[in-house]
């Protein structure tokens, strides 16, 4: 049976509900992960250190299609619990449409800007090379990769959480095989990692444009629409928490990249490389959940109910609180195999990324508060504070950690400034649900 945004929702149907959204956010993720995992072990430490190297600068340009996503969603499912789905259409279709002519343009423009940023950033030779051929081929599909990010919010919002997760792992399953053909059977190297990730974005993307242009059952559908600066104001102000994750967790991985390269070489950044695609895949069950359960706040936001909205902070404090212990307890267990799988081939490199999985991994017991706790105020359309808080955890907070800590600990501190900035972050959370309780009506 279908769960509606209206229901009351006990754990059972929390976690059902928004289980959809937690693996769609994961098999997103993995793109990234699977392009690494055969750059390293086919290409080579100084390619894979190439991918790990520009990233950052790929994921700027698409955090736009997130932005728009989680503020737009926000707005179109509070306009569905005031009852106007006519309007909510209107809105959805405009999300849609401006996404896309953003990521033509932007896309442009990162393709001819790829060189000096990764040359700025300190790339030279054979890896600035590699960082300016598959940032390229990548950038050719960024408008359907801003598409994906903003349909996994919709996807929520239009009831159709599974259909969402099938078409992230429809995708997600053609970018492995592709790698696994171009960079194992035709050896293409760096170039057929990027194609094959840049072919099944644009198949994910395209998927979802058909399912929403045509007669469905969902709440949404892509109709005519008509120019709302306001509402895509709004939207953009709601989603601005998320722009700023994407944006400075960037910048960040930038920073932390220039830190690696000055205390430990290309070695650094390959053992950070590994460290981030677990990270992006555990921080991806956090990102899933609060985007699961999103439209569900915003809907009885809208409607007035403040008893569910006590209901859903409570649950989904419990069941952060449970992810995050089993996810320092799970990180702990597979830190050996998976830094075997990735470096196992450099002894040096394998026990440098063993030393920072043991102390990174105490990250996932604290970053799940945060994350879910800016989504709750973007939900809520306060995208002031979920701006605030995520500008603080991820760009203020770990700048200072990182610029600190290594000075005193060397390429320790580099890890522990993780933890010791997601912790910060957990303080601010917490303080700003507590501050915020009266206006909202949430505790």
């Amino acid at each position: 049976m279908k769960i509606q945004l209206s229901e009351h929702f006990t754990y059972q149907k929390l976690l059902k509900f928004t289980a959809p959204s937690i693996a769609m956010m994961i098999f997103t993720s993995i793109y990234g992960v699977v392009d690494g995992f055969f750059v390293s072990n086919y290409v080579g430490k100084t390619s894979f250190a190439a991918v790990n190297f520009i990233m950052p600068f790929l994921q700027i340009l698409g955090t736009a299609g997130f932005m728009l996503g989680t503020g737009g969603s926000a707005l179109v499912a509070k306009t569905m619990g005031e009852g106007d789905k006519e309007k909510a259409k209107r809105l959805f279709s405009l999300f849609v449409y401006v996404t896309f002519l953003c990521g033509i343009v932007i896309g442009a423009v990162g393709i001819f800007c790829i060189r000096p940023i990764a040359s700025l950033l300190g790339a030279e030779g054979e890896m600035l090379r590699g960082c300016m051929d598959y940032g390229r081929c990548i950038l050719v599909a960024l408008p359907f990769f801003m598409l994906q990010f903003e349909f996994q919010s919709f996807f929520v919002t239009a009831e159709k959480p599974q259909l969402g997760f099938f078409m992230t792992v429809a995708s997600g399953v053609m970018n492995m095989i592709l790698d696994a053909l171009f960079m194992a059977v035709f050896e293409w190297g760096l170039i057929g990692a990027a194609a094959a990730t840049a072919i099944s974005q644009m198949a994910g993307g395209v998927l979802a444009l058909v399912y929403f242009f045509r007669p469905n059952t969902s709440l949404l559908r892509l109709t005519k629409t008509e120019f709302d600066g306001r509402a895509l104001l709004k939207a953009s102000v709601n989603g601005s928490s998320e722009l700023m994750t994407g944006i400075s967790m960037s910048l960040v991985s930038m920073l932390y990249n220039m830190q690696l390269i000055k205390y430990a070489g290309e070695g650094g950044v390959a053992a950070y490389g590994v460290l981030m695609y677990v990270g992006m895949i555990f921080f991806s069950a956090f990102i899933g959940y609060s985007v699961g359960t999103a439209p569900v706040i915003s809907f009885h936001y809208g409607a007035g109910n403040h008893g569910e909205l006590k209901n859903l902070l409570k649950k989904s404090s419990v069941i952060i609180g449970a992810f995050s212990v089993g996810m320092l307890v799970l990180s702990e267990l597979l830190a050996w195999p998976l830094s075997a799988v990735f470096v196992g081939y450099d002894e040096e490199l394998m026990e440098l990324t063993l030393r920072g999985f043991q102390i990174f991994s105490f990250s996932f017991l604290l970053a799940g508060v945060p994350i879910f706790g800016s989504s709750f105020f973007t939900a809520l359309n306060n995208g002031l504070i979920s701006a605030f808080i995520s500008f603080l955890r991820t760009l203020v907070c770990q700048i200072a950690a990182v610029l600190i800590f290594p000075v005193f600990l060397g390429i320790d501190g580099i890890w522990i400034s993780i933890v010791a900035a997601e912790f910060m972050a957990v303080l601010i959370t917490v303080f700003f649900v507590f501050r915020m309780k009266e206006k909202y009506h949430y505790l």
